[in-house]
């Protein structure tokens, strides 16, 4: 597979994480506006912000796994480097 579809599919799963987990945020904190807190706009922030907060970790992940806990880089047998487990 070339690098640009491995980054493009990268890419793929950040927005749509974004879009879902800012969604379901969202819909959480209109919930909470409307049943706990008499209509206030700060629950829906909120909400939005701890979705769209998930889904930008997940991504820093996926480009850079060595921020994993566990994982280092370690060279094949070809004297490239590649990530893997501890």
């Amino acid at each position: 597979m070339a690098s640009e579809d491995l980054i493009s599919d990268k890419w793929d799963l950040c927005l749509s994480n974004a879009i879902v987990k800012g969604g379901i945020g969202f819909g959480a904190g209109v919930i909470a506006s409307v049943v706990l807190f008499r209509r206030r706009p700060w629950p829906v922030f909120t909400g939005l912000g701890f979705g769209l907060g998930q889904s930008y970790s997940e991504c820093n992940r996926h480009f850079n796994p060595l921020l994993i806990p566990g994982q280092k880089l370690v060279k094949d047998g070809e004297g490239k480097q590649r990530s893997g487990s501890a």
